[in-house]
């Protein structure tokens, strides 16, 4: 069982940037893909993007594509989400999640982040 723990999220002005961590520990994620998502305030809980285990593909859904990025460092055993050009509309808890190998589904979740962003 892979644990997750998100950090990086905060408080920032429109326009801004921040970037979240997830470290995994208990075994490698090398092998996993990884999914950020977010659950703004009285809303469901949505997919972000996701990075395959290699780090060769990575998808965005369109409302951050250009301006959230996410990398992985599998020696470190951590994903990132670089945020840029935040707009409030971006406040959320921030969640990342694991997919193992040869499963269609997410499994592993952390605790999630807020990031709060002020227009």
């Amino acid at each position: 069982q892979v644990q997750l723990v998100e950090s990086g999220g905060g408080y920032v002005q429109a326009g801004g940037s921040l970037r979240l961590s997830c470290a995994a520990s208990g075994r490698t994620i090398s092998t996993d893909a990884m999914g950020w998502f977010r659950q703004p305030p009285g809303k469901e809980r949505e997919f972000v993007g996701e990075i395959s285990r290699g780090g060769g593909h990575i998808i965005y859904k369109d409302f951050v594509k250009g301006r959230f990025t996410i990398s992985r460092d599998n020696d470190k055993n951590t994903v990132y989400l670089q945020m840029n050009s935040l707009k409030p509309e971006d406040t959320a808890v921030y969640y990342c999640a694991a997919r193992p190998s040869g499963s269609g589904n997410f499994v592993s979740w952390g605790q999630g982040t807020q990031v709060t962003v002020s227009s």
